[in-house]
């Protein structure tokens, strides 16, 4: 029955957990549920282990999710970042941003999203797994895709540079006080995003226009990131910035670029969050 390892399973399986809950250990403790029952069942009941394995941690993936979104408040709420940089354990994870966008969806409708527009799962696939007809499968994907074009790109995995000349020059324009040279980098409607969870308050959850956001950029930098230790890496195959003090990650802000200009900057407060990038 365990025809590969139990490490391999979970390997396999976390993009799928992950995509869906937004947050690694939430993601970790389903798969480790799932993985210790599938241990216990008779091989002589799995005839797929794998698929087997993949419908039992997205739905109960789901269920998680519609247990956390009664209990969120309804406000900023951005995922776990991961970091991806030279990672090929977390190629099938979905960028940052399209990552917050989905948080909008509702769990089945970002479950098929995920199954379809993430691992190619065909529709009637899509139906075994989520207990839909091959119709509804189509029509809850078609939904999804109008409420995330709404809002913004929806591409999985739109890679970009790990050393971004964008972000590098946005941090030298915040360093020398140049506010002009920030707005020049920045997209006209861009739009900036804070989660400090319930342990920090944030200068401001949502901000939104090149104006506005430059003039946040420079605020915080000069009240909270001067004399901090910053670091250029890779968050859900997005450029981003660590901000470190005594070797604790303070903040992260991750961006989303098109065109050379930056369109979204998510900023992860949430100590609860960073831990898991130490």
């Amino acid at each position: 029955m365990m025809s590969i390892s139990i490490e391999n399973y979970q390997r396999m399986l976390f993009p799928y957990a992950y995509n869906v809950l937004g947050t690694v250990e939430d993601a970790e403790d389903v798969i480790q549920d799932v993985v210790i029952q599938f241990s216990k069942v008779s091989s002589g009941i799995v005839n797929n282990p794998k698929n087997y394995l993949i419908k039992s941690v997205i739905n109960q993936a789901i269920k998680l999710k519609q247990k956390q979104n009664k209990t969120v408040p309804a406000d900023v709420w951005l995922p776990e970042p991961v970091i991806t940089d030279e990672d090929l354990q977390h190629q099938e994870i979905f960028n940052f941003s399209l990552l917050a966008r989905m948080e909008q969806l509702n769990p089945k409708e970002r479950a098929v999203f995920i199954l379809k527009e993430g691992f190619g799962h065909s529709h009637e696939e899509i139906g075994e797994i989520l207990s839909l007809t091959t119709e509804n499968s189509r029509k809850i994907l078609s939904r999804a895709k109008e409420r995330l074009k709404a809002i913004g790109n929806i591409s999985k995995r739109h890679f970009q540079p790990a050393v971004s000349d964008t972000v590098k020059k946005l941090i030298n324009a915040i360093r020398n006080d140049n506010t002009e040279e920030v707005k020049t980098l920045l997209a006209k409607d861009i739009r900036f995003y804070a989660d400090g969870g319930t342990k920090v308050k944030v200068v401001a959850k949502e901000c939104i226009g090149a104006d506005q956001v430059s003039k946040l950029l420079m605020y915080v930098h000069q009240t909270y990131n001067s004399a901090l230790e910053i670091k250029l890496t890779m968050i859900n195959h997005q450029p981003a910035v660590l901000f470190i003090q005594g070797g604790v990650i303070e903040s992260c802000q991750i961006f989303d670029i098109y065109e050379n200009k930056i369109i979204r900057i998510d900023a992860v407060i949430d100590p609860e969050k960073l831990k898991i990038l130490i």
